[in-house]
């Protein structure tokens, strides 16, 4: 008999090929195996879908279709479960299938043979014994209330704890219960960003043991993503590590999923399919009956919108809220100063009090944290006579000056140059940095520190931490070493530094420039400026018995023109209730989510206009398909930085108060768009992409 298989396949982008790809086989090959079959000229990996048995009388006039080149047997099979996951997230975010399922395999998976499958899987450790589980340390108050109701009620749960209210102590002793009582349990804990893993995983092996503990992200080699894939495949890896894509690790035993900063951003991928980790860690464990926590000392307001105030209410939350707002022994939250840059001289960069303040924590050995959202020695290189500035000549954005390896840089599409001799339009030599870059702040504290002594006599370490500083591999461990060892004096860096890590020598956080985001036209900038500013504070003060002998106090200095904001108001209460009430007041009124739902239809072209003549033909064809008459569309528009590596950007948003209504229509208008881009008003564009639930506008 033969065997009809429908295979998920990777196919061009836009090629408009469908889903699934037929294939026929011999033998019967059962739903979630992976498949080797040809594509084209190519033979590439696929996952078998459905399987059924080939009847009726061949049709003369139907292609002849493809045997399935091999089956890579040696593997068990994809669960249902997870082809449930990626076949939501494909319909959902208006991706194909093909494209969601191979994005979530390793990759060295779509090259190895079926005998170099079976050579890797003989090679994997075998299951460790398991093994007692220990608790970890007592719990506070909190925690274990927390921890009680997390373990009676039913979820999701958002975990709102304070920095330093010990959240991480939750996850490790909610993942001790969960083996305590299902040794062969699985759990998944996700991180938003890669350099967050390397101190988390070290406190997962030294509670459950390395045997126990995998991690899985893109800042891996392909063996050991392979290595650690199998295993949580396998069930053999108790625990899975990893940032957001390893939402979709195949996990057969799946019981417990924690997302960590829940509302860090960087959970919405924003390249190919644009799927947001936490959303979808949501949607898994409702489909796998697995509890999830999503934790976060400032939550998004989406999550915060869908929870429930306290212990039996009831507003239609679909969250359990389980409150921390208390540090870990008598460590306050530290205090927060605002600078009214207004009355400081031009062109002041830290104000006196800001260093005297420093000054003092470097003459009693603490640490100080300098905060500064912009990498590079300085934003733009101008010229004072002929107004040169230096832009990117593939991008409608400026290059960044890098002092250290004398480079100009587009931080968009990565073209560098050297620092020319004199300005290319007027032959004037004397060209100067405008505006401050974490590289320029490190060298301006050095000169200020030159004369400091710390308290045996040797000079002040400055150190920096951006994603310049740590291009090179382990070099954040080795930094971050240094700074917990307690070999760093003052810390320079970016939002690298301002979240997740645990400095407990560290009392005095200062952010230099925040004020770009209160006035942006972006709605969730002020949500994101609270959150950052409330976790770089969070990073001061966390050891309690360190304060207590130092005799110091925690503190947060903000340096701003605008002290008398109401969010600058919220944050020296640290009252993040306060601010999420206000900024979910303004927002119903704008119908702005959470109070709607948005997808925004991108288009890259050769020309503006292209983009712009795509999208808005975009727009006239969706009148009358099915949800239109629900959703509003708006016209289209170039993105705030309209031109990268020569390609023009433009966008145009989508807006319902009905989520149903919008995908109905997302999902009504792919064939429309597919047909449109071979018409004369796709000419000239290169790709078009849906992105829905977008967090940038």
């Amino acid at each position: 008999m033969t065997w009809l298989l429908e295979v998920a396949v990777q196919t061009p982008a836009h090629a408009a090929l469908g889903d699934l790809l037929s294939y026929v086989s011999p033998e019967p090959v059962a739903p979630g195996m992976l498949v080797r079959v040809p594509l084209g000229r190519r033979e590439v990996l696929g996952v078998v879908w459905s399987m059924q048995p080939a009847t009726g009388t061949p049709d003369d006039t139907a292609p002849e279709l493809k045997p399935v080149a091999a089956v890579l047997d040696a593997l068990p099979p994809l669960g249902a479960a997870w082809r449930d996951l990626v076949a939501f997230a494909a319909r959902y975010y208006q991706r194909s299938l093909g494209e969601i399922a191979l994005a979530a395999l390793p990759p060295p998976l779509r090259d190895l043979s079926t005998v170099q499958l079976a050579r890797r899987l003989k090679r994997q450790a075998a299951p460790a014994a398991a093994a007692a589980v220990p608790r970890g340390p007592e719990l506070t108050p909190e925690q274990a209330h927390a921890l009680a109701r997390f373990a009676d009620e039913s979820g999701p749960f958002l975990l709102f704890g304070s920095t330093g209210s010990g959240k991480t102590e939750v996850y490790l002793q909610a993942v001790a219960v969960l083996l305590e009582h299902k040794p062969q349990a699985q759990a998944l804990v996700m991180v938003p960003e890669i350099n967050l893993t390397p101190q988390l995983e070290a406190r997962f092996k030294d509670r459950f043991g390395s045997g126990a503990v995998v991690s899985l992200h893109s800042g891996m080699t392909h063996p050991q993503r392979l290595g650690s894939w199998l295993a949580a495949h396998a069930g053999t890896a108790r625990i899975v590590l990893g940032t957001r894509m390893a939402v979709f690790a195949s996990m057969p035993a799946l019981e417990l999923i924690v997302v960590d900063e829940e509302h860090d951003p960087s959970y919405k991928q924003q390249e190919g399919a644009r799927y947001s980790a936490r959303d979808l860690a949501v949607w898994r464990g409702r489909r796998e009956g697995a509890k999830v926590m999503l934790g976060s000392a400032t939550p998004s307001l989406e999550s915060w919108h869908q929870s429930r105030p306290a212990e039996g209410a009831d507003p239609g939350g679909r969250y359990v809220r389980l409150a921390m707002p208390s540090r870990i022994g008598t460590a306050a939250l530290p205090q927060v100063r605002l600078v009214d840059m207004g009355l400081q001289p031009p062109r002041t960069v830290l104000s006196a009090a800001l260093l005297d303040a420093i000054g003092q924590r470097v003459a009693r050995g603490e640490q100080s944290m300098v905060f500064l959202n912009r990498r590079g020695y300085a934003p733009v290189l101008a010229c004072g006579d002929c107004d040169w500035k230096s832009e990117c000549p593939h991008c409608s954005a400026y290059r960044v000056f890098h002092k250290i390896d004398r480079t100009l840089r587009c931080h968009h599409c990565g073209f560098a140059e050297r620092v020319p001799r004199a300005c290319p339009a007027c032959g004037n030599p004397d060209v100067a940095p405008v505006g401050r870059g974490t590289e320029r702040l490190e060298e301006h504290l050095g000169e200020l520190f030159a004369d400091v002594k710390r308290p045996d006599g040797s000079p002040v370490r400055i150190a920096r931490i951006d994603a310049d500083s740590t291009r090179r591999h382990g070099a954040l461990e080795s930094q971050l070493a240094a700074v917990h060892a307690g070999e760093v004096d003052v810390l320079v860096g970016t939002q690298m530094i301002a979240k997740g890590h645990d400095f407990r020598r560290i009392t005095l956080v200062a952010a230099v420039n925040p004020d770009g985001a209160l006035f942006s036209s972006d709605f969730r900038a002020p949500e994101r400026l609270f959150g950052l500013l409330m976790q770089s504070a969070g990073r001061a003060g966390r050891d309690a018995a360190y304060l207590t002998a130092q005799n110091a106090t925690a503190e947060m200095w903000i340096q701003t023109h605008h002290p008398r904001h109401a969010l600058f108001a919220a944050l020296r209460r640290h009252d993040y209730p306060a601010f999420a009430q206000r900024e979910l007041e303004e927002r119903a009124a704008a119908g702005m989510p959470p109070f709607a739902f948005q997808a925004l239809l991108r288009a890259d072209a050769r020309t503006q206009e292209a983009a712009q003549g795509f999208l808005n033909a975009a727009n006239a064809a969706a009148e009358g398909l099915e949800g239109a008459q629900q959703v509003t569309r708006y016209s289209a528009v170039p993105h705030a930085i309209q031109r990268v590596a020569n390609v023009e950007r433009a966008q145009l948003l989508v807006e319902s108060a009905s989520r149903s209504a919008l995908q109905r229509l997302l999902a009504a208008w792919q064939p429309v768009l597919h047909a449109l881009r071979k018409q004369p008003e796709g000419k000239g564009v290169i790709r078009w992409l849906v992105d829905v639930d977008p967090q940038s506008i």
